[in-house]
């Protein structure tokens, strides 16, 4: 991990990405909008896992494991 903060994806931080995705309001590769809509609805656990876990983020997208 080169140094960098690492941390396994929780069950809360699952459940906040599926309840974003199941809003169908983006693109769940637009992180950006995904932490805008996360912090709307007091997700803040999302909002902060996305600013240092893209890839983790990415792979539990295109293959739902974390």
């Amino acid at each position: 991990m080169s140094g960098r903060w690492w941390t396994k994806m929780d069950e809360k931080v699952k459940e906040q990405i599926l309840a974003i995705r199941d809003t169908g309001l983006t693109n769940m590769f637009d992180v950006t909008a995904v932490q805008r809509l996360a912090y709307e609805r007091d997700f803040y656990e999302l909002v902060l896992y996305l600013e240092d876990h893209r890839s983790e983020y990415a792979k539990f997208i295109l293959t739902g494991e974390a």
